[in-house]
């Protein structure tokens, strides 16, 4: 097993199996009247967020507690963050507290790589910049597997403002590796030039979402990340739900067997209607609750599995 885990693409075949046949173990747990293993007792995993998050920062911490693991969070709202201290300092801060992982989330693209040179424990990257989120690949490859019984073969649409995605670049990276077909669907200035190549030869790119619905077996809807866009990309909200939001009849058109899947937290009404949201063929509520289990494999992994 890996040490870190920064990039899906640190992942191969034979890891990135592993971590999903842990997890499915690990989701046993959740049924149990009490919810917890001994794995990690004695251990200590520190969440460092320099961003807002609610369902990332909530599913690590009650992954780490449910494997024992003794937990810190840190925001850098109300630290010494505000003050000036640097990342480096920080890091060599929770260094000296004993950290044995650290989970961190940061709006600079390649944070979670620096600090990873500067402390002992592993490193977990639950997002950085507009970079990579590779732990939400994995709950989301977990969920795809778990609805429709594989991965390799699959056609995956990946639908919306791929430019700011921390999650698309992750999940081109290891669906690709485990098997799977993914098109990248949006307008020209949401979708990087050459950004399919760079990722995973074989990726396609598509500027018309009516185009690829009928022949895909998942369509994961991105999040219009506004508070990124110093630009206009598209002309309005309006003009974008019309193009590439998906709505009810969009939804029928897809194979009976297909899967809706959303990251969170989603802009209703644009990239996505309530109809489509709140309909059997959505994972998103599955997709939280696999992210548990999925982050309980990688803390195991990293820290306990094959560690010891």
């Amino acid at each position: 097993m890996i040490k870190h885990l920064l990039s899906g693409g640190d992942l191969d075949a034979d890891t990135a199996t592993e971590i999903l046949d842990t997890a499915a173990e690990m989701a046993t747990v959740a049924g149990r009247e009490i919810k917890k293993l001994p794995a990690l007792r004695g251990r200590t995993v520190v969440n460092l967020f320099y961003e807002d998050s609610t369902r990332t920062r909530i599913s690590f911490e009650a992954a780490a507690k449910r494997l024992s693991a003794d937990v810190i969070n840190f925001s850098a709202k109300g630290s010494s963050v505000t003050k000036g201290e640097s990342l480096k300092d920080t890091a060599l801060t929770l260094q000296a507290m004993g950290a044995d992982a650290v989970v961190i989330r940061h709006p600079a693209s390649g944070a979670p790589h620096r600090l990873a040179n500067w402390v002992d424990g592993s490193v977990v990257n639950a997002g950085d910049g507009t970079h990579e989120h590779p732990t939400q690949a994995l709950l989301d490859a977990y969920t795809m597997r778990a609805r429709l019984g594989r991965l390799a073969g699959l056609s995956v649409a990946v639908v919306g403002d791929v430019l700011h995605s921390r999650v698309a670049r992750s999940n081109v990276l290891l669906l690709s590796t485990l098997g799977a077909k993914v098109t990248l669907v949006g307008p020209p200035t949401l979708i990087p030039v050459d950004i399919a190549a760079a990722l995973a030869p074989g990726t396609d790119v598509s500027y018309d979402l009516d185009s690829v619905l009928s022949n895909v077996d998942v369509v994961m809807m991105l999040r219009v990340q506004r508070e990124r866009m110093n630009d206009s990309y598209f002309p309005s909200a309006r003009e974008y739900a019309r193009r590439y939001g998906l709505d009810g009849p969009r939804m029928r058109r897809l194979p009976e067997h297909a899967i809706v899947m959303h990251p969170g937290p989603m802009n209703r009404g644009m990239e996505i209607t309530p109809e489509v949201a709140d309909s059997p063929r959505s994972t998103i509520v599955e997709q939280v609750t696999n992210g548990v289990s999925v982050r309980m494999a990688v803390l195991y992994l990293l820290l306990g599995g094959n560690n010891r």
